[in-house]
């Protein structure tokens, strides 16, 4: 048995493309089961995060169960051709320790960030819970588990800001000057939102509004934050008001549209609006980023201030690399 990687991220693949083949938090078990019916191997897990999509399979053949799954993703996304072209492709040793360094915050758009850890073991666990995976990923992933945990307690590489979140509220204040007297709306309740939310709050936001498909967690949350729930229906109407709106939803398809945005214009006395989408698929249309006073980022923009942090950073990756080939040694996994 054979141990492969098919995936793309922020590295490979620009937005537009990772979020043709995003899945869904809820969908992942799910996906991973439909990955061993569609290309006939034996173990998979599915990773999707805003900045990657990544397909670990265990499988007799690698190079027949590379072209069953290549094929089986051109089918989803028709009339896109040149897909394949993002993709990176690994094996037996190679996929293993690209996991590590995932999990470790290695291949991180934000180096070292935190948020990939949980993300990967959520992965991990909807698939183990689905029944798709056994000996090997089981065996794999629980070693890039402890790798992850290792780096972290022994290295500095999550020194500054780790997190997506962070990131895109480090924007925020560079783009607004100061955070203190902002009203600021968060579209979507999820961890990322959450992460995103704290950060506000301990930089002096004056107002948050939480907006979510489900009431009862918008709730949750902005009495967390010591903000407002809006219901999902009516976000619209809090848009008048706020200075700054970060979107992460988890929609399908964009929920802010221009004409969301011409409406309100009026009313704003055209004050300047800034977005910052961290969602993939993008929760904001890019039409709405040609308005004039209004700045819209996405999440490919975080690469900015990400480089930042990977400058301070750098000396740490040569010692998380050798922690990760230590760990890799001690596992005997067949295929690798």
């Amino acid at each position: 048995m054979q141990l492969i990687c098919l995936g793309l991220n922020h590295k490979t693949a620009p937005v537009e493309v990772r979020e043709r083949f995003a899945v869904g938090t809820a969908r992942l078990g799910d996906s991973a089961k439909e990955l061993i019916a569609t290309t006939g191997v034996a173990e998979g897990v599915v990773i999707s995060t805003c900045n990657r999509t990544e397909f670990y399979l265990v499988a007799a053949e690698s190079r027949e169960a590379l072209a069953r799954l290549e094929s089986h993703l051109e089918e989803k996304t028709p009339g896109h051709h040149d897909v394949a072209t993002h993709f990176y492709r690994m094996e037996r040793s190679e996929a293993a320790r690209h996991l590590c360094r995932v999990v470790s915050g290695l291949d991180s758009m934000m180096l070292g960030e935190t948020e990939i850890f949980g993300q990967v073991k959520q992965a991990y666990q909807a698939a183990l819970d689905a029944g798709a995976t056994s000996s090997v990923l089981n065996k794999l992933f629980q070693r890039a588990f402890g790798v992850g945990k290792k780096v972290r307690t022994e290295t500095t590489i999550q020194t500054g800001s780790t997190s997506v979140g962070n990131v895109a509220v480090d924007l925020a204040e560079k783009i607004f000057g100061h955070l203190k007297d902002s009203e600021v709306m968060i579209l979507g309740a999820g961890e990322m939102s959450r992460i995103t939310a704290q950060s506000l709050v301990s930089r002096g936001a004056r107002s948050i509004f939480v907006s979510n498909r489900s009431f009862d967690r918008a709730e949750e949350l902005a009495t967390e934050m010591g903000g407002s729930a809006v219901r999902f229906d009516a976000w619209q109407d809090v848009l008048a008001r706020v200075d700054i709106v970060i979107s992460s939803t988890g929609a399908p398809h964009a929920i802010v549209r221009r004409e969301d945005v011409e409406k309100i214009r009026r009313a704003r006395k055209y004050r300047p609006l800034f977005f910052i989408d961290i969602a993939v698929p993008r929760d904001i249309d890019p039409a709405v980023g040609e308005i004039e006073e209004v700045y819209l980022y996405d999440i490919d923009t975080l690469e900015q201030l990400a480089e930042e942090a990977r400058a301070k950073r750098q000396k740490q990756i040569e010692e998380c690399e050798r922690i990760i080939d230590a760990e890799l040694a001690k596992l005997n996994l067949p295929g690798t």
